[in-house]
């Protein structure tokens, strides 16, 4: 007698928090025949449950951008405790990646779609020489700075305002979308020239909170900056940062940021901050995800 097929094994929705160095990944988004973070994990679960699910990220981080908190769902048949999982995926991983946290949850919540805030960090060395081991992780600036109208310019982004001025442009875009919050299967085929500019509801974001603080480390000092909002549109943290710290060079005033944003124009603004100084801080659900 033949039997009954069995049904396969229900999925379950997985939520991992992680972080990771950056330096040597081209980025969290799996590419073609580069390392990236989204592969490195994906490989990881494959090696240990046999199941090859692409983590969705909160969003993407460019080559050399850190994680201090980023966050990640997938499914797996494979019933496997969260704390089994945990220690084997840091056991699997290269030791630039480590998972802080592995847990089942709904099958509703996905990394992207059920955030409700993104907090960025960004970190700027004051100091004569940045070493070496320092190096990866900042922005080194010598030159004078008048950090009171850092200050002042960055709570003028506070609220709900449209940033396309502070996001990346074509030939940046050529193979990325406007929104780093976007599926990698929602890329578009990149602009003609004539095409006309996103629509502004595309392009506005809230800001909750905007500001510099500075921080005493045994090399020196950092001038961090810390931004807090709804979401972000691609380069636009390192746009910002870019753009204030011309503010505080005495090259653009802090009276002309309103009108940078008004531009919706990205030449309006300030130079593209690079991508090392950059950290993904932490990423907000609703209670009970």
């Amino acid at each position: 007698m033949t039997e009954a097929p069995q049904p396969a094994p229900a999925l379950q929705t997985w939520k991992l928090t992680l972080a990771y160095d950056g330096t040597d990944f081209r980025g969290w988004q799996v590419q073609p025949g580069e390392r990236t973070v989204q592969g490195e994990l994906q490989a990881a679960l494959r090696r240990i449950c046999g199941e090859s699910p692409l983590p969705q990220g909160s969003g993407r981080t460019d080559a050399g951008v850190h994680a201090l908190g980023q966050v990640a769902s997938f499914s797996l048949a494979a019933p496997i405790p969260a704390k089994n999982l945990q220690r084997a995926l840091n056991r699997t991983l290269p030791p630039a990646i480590r998972i802080l946290e592995a847990r089942i949850v709904p099958d509703t919540f996905h990394a992207r779609h059920s955030a409700v805030a993104k907090t960025y960090e960004y970190r700027v060395y004051r100091g004569a020489i940045c070493t070496p081991f320092l190096a990866p992780y900042v922005y080194a600036c010598c030159w004078p700075m008048d950090v009171e109208a850092l200050q002042r310019a960055a709570q003028i982004f506070e609220g709900t305002h449209d940033f396309l001025s502070f996001a990346a442009t074509e030939p940046e875009l050529a193979s990325r979308e406007l929104d780093e919050d976007a599926e990698p299967e929602e890329r578009p085929l990149p602009r003609p020239e004539f095409q006309m500019e996103p629509p502004m509801a595309a392009t506005v974001r809230t800001i909750f909170s905007s500001g510099w603080e500075a921080r005493s480390i045994p090399e020196g000092e950092l001038l961090v900056y810390r931004v807090r909002g709804s979401g972000f549109l691609h380069h636009m943290v390192r746009n910002f940062v870019g753009t204030m710290l011309d503010v505080g060079r005495g090259r653009t005033g802090v009276d002309e940021i309103p009108g940078i944003l008004a531009a919706r124009n990205r030449a309006a603004a300030g130079p593209t901050a690079p991508a090392r100084g950059l950290f993904l801080h932490s990423v907000e659900y609703e209670e009970g995800n």
